[in-house]
């Protein structure tokens, strides 16, 4: 919690501006930042505490403040000691800022909370300057969490704060795959090369890959003029193909374990149904904690024979999907799903269910005959 600012401390005139009492007019225009006599600071406090207060026109208008200060105010403010509200307000009004986010960071009296927000919320530049203090990284654990959770964080970035919290041996709950990431930093695995495609794979991947055409077909007709599918490298001076135009199945295959499994975590539907197929644990199980997993793609990974057995694991006891009687239902008839797993959520099929259940040969004859005995006791 971000303490408010404290009246007392402001000057006399400050403290009279910011009264639940004083003359309207003059508040309106001490919510816009005019009030002479008073320094950028004390003035800058006024505005923020104007932004809650009961009078609209007054909150109105010192919101609209707080967006667009004048630079002079704005500069002379943030060359001193600012207190925690003031300093959210304005990591909140300008995230987009990192000239101000630079300062603000490293103000004395920060709070946590403002800092968990620029993690959370901010760009690729923002969340660099955020995760550039390392010492208040380990202090607060939160903010490795929050800053690789934000898409918008740098890969490289959330690499190198996932390493800093395993080589502190710290254990970070607020993201799902931890130690997926963890593990494949520590290039203890070696890579295992997805398998080529089953028939079985193309109930999800076709689906996959054409959501996925769907997306670039529509992308492309919003383009009025043809876009340049290649750019050229800063580097190397080399024209490459532009992220977008390439095959997603070729962007995955080039990506290390540690990419496949962010991706894995914070991805696209798309990317998650290649994904959940790579024969390396860290990366399939990544998806199956990920917490943009929908029920329709569960669906889709519990019907599918070719899926690792961890996965299924991971879904089998999982309250969220077991909500669904179709994935107990595909769980019970996967084969790659633990015996003892299978058989607990096949005697809880419908009796209809249960009767087909013991005539697919795909199914193994220990589950088949234990569904069998269970029709059984229920006739006598």
């Amino acid at each position: 919690m971000i303490v408010p600012v404290d009246i007392a401390s402001l000057p006399g005139p400050a403290q009279k501006l910011v009264a639940k009492d004083a003359p309207p007019k003059l508040q309106e225009l001490a919510a816009k930042g005019i009030a002479p006599g008073l320094k950028p600071a004390e003035l800058l406090a006024v505005v923020v505490i104007l932004t809650q207060s009961d009078r609209a026109a007054v909150h109105d208008t010192a919101v609209s403040t707080i967006r667009n200060l004048p630079p002079p105010l704005l500069q002379g403010a943030l060359a001193t000691d600012l207190e925690p509200a003031i300093v959210d307000a304005l990591a909140q009004a300008y995230i987009e800022r990192t000239d101000i986010i630079d300062k603000l960071v490293v103000m004395p009296r920060v709070s946590m909370d403002t800092i968990e927000h620029l993690a959370r919320s901010g760009n690729e530049a923002v969340t660099e300057i955020v995760a550039t203090n390392e010492t208040r990284l380990l202090q607060h654990p939160r903010i490795i969490e929050l800053l690789y959770m934000n898409r918008a964080t740098r890969m490289s970035t959330a690499d190198r704060i996932v390493d800093l919290a395993r080589r502190s041996g710290l254990e970070l709950g607020g993201i799902p795959t931890f130690r997926e990431a963890a593990q494949a930093l520590e290039g203890e695995l070696i890579f295992e090369p997805s398998e080529e495609p089953t028939p079985d794979d193309l109930v999800y991947v076709e689906a996959a890959s054409i959501a996925e055409e769907i997306a670039a077909e529509t992308a492309a007709s919003k383009t009025a003029e043809p876009e340049d599918t290649h750019v050229e490298e800063a580097e190397t001076g080399k024209e490459v193909v532009k992220e977008k135009f390439v095959p997603l199945h070729k962007r995955i295959g080039d990506m290390s374990i540690s990419q496949k499994v962010r991706r894995a975590t914070l991805g696209t539907k798309e990317e998650r149904l290649l994904l959940v197929r790579e024969r390396n644990r860290l990366v399939c199980t990544a998806v199956a904690r990920s917490p943009m997993l929908q029920e329709d793609e569960v669906d889709l990974i519990t019907k599918n024979r070719n899926i690792s057995e961890d996965v299924l694991k991971i879904i089998g006891v999982s309250g969220e999907w077991l909500r669904s009687y179709q994935i107990k239902k595909n769980l019970a008839e996967n084969p790659k799903t633990p015996p003892q797993m299978a058989i607990r959520f096949a005697l809880g099929l419908r009796e209809s269910d249960m009767r087909n259940f013991i005539k697919n040969r795909n199914v193994s004859p220990s589950i088949r005959d234990a569904v069998r005995k269970h029709l059984q006791k229920r006739k006598s």
